[in-house]
């Protein structure tokens, strides 16, 4: 590895001049439009912003395998409903998920065969009942104290073969 910092990054590079040259969210307000934040995951299958009807600055996503909810998710719903006008929050978990197919031994060996360490304390947050992690994870929005009083949470799971939102938890 080195050399330069674009190396093996230059298509993504030339497609952000492309984009700076029609550039059109300067004047965009940081809070959130629709007063709205989502956790979802990674999964390349969503795109949340066209699956709920959203426009940037609508809403605040915040992705991570599996659209779990951790310390670092609850940090920033704390900045976002102090700060940036987030009064409604969803969970998003889906059909077909990485995390959901596979239990905690199996993310870490996975991860070891692929050359990463995983430490004996770090969670990987596998979901073996994905009902079970979706309320857990709602639970956990609900239950923080980082979160202004008020807030709205809901658990939602999205069909990646379809791209129906459906709410599980209330």
């Amino acid at each position: 590895m080195g050399g330069q910092i674009s190396d093996g990054f230059d298509d993504l590079l030339e497609a952000n001049a492309l984009y700076c040259s029609s550039f059109a969210l300067a004047g965009l307000e940081p809070r959130a439009a629709k007063r709205f934040a989502l956790v979802t995951c990674i999964d390349t299958r969503i795109e949340p912003l066209a699956a709920l009807g959203l426009r940037p600055g609508d809403a605040k996503i915040m992705r991570n395998a599996g659209g779990r909810v951790t310390g670092d998710v609850l940090r920033s719903l704390s900045v976002a409903t102090a700060l940036l006008g987030v009064e409604r929050i969803a969970v998003m978990h889906h059909t077909g998920c990485a995390m959901a197919s596979s239990s905690e031994p199996a993310l870490r060996a996975a991860v070891v065969a692929a050359g990463g360490q995983v430490p004996d304390d770090y969670m990987l947050l596998a979901m073996e009942d994905p009902k079970a992690a979706l309320a857990a994870d709602v639970a956990a929005v609900r239950s923080s104290s980082l979160l202004c009083p008020g807030v709205v949470v809901a658990g939602w799971r999205y069909d990646v073969t379809t791209g129906r939102v459906t709410l599980e938890v209330s």
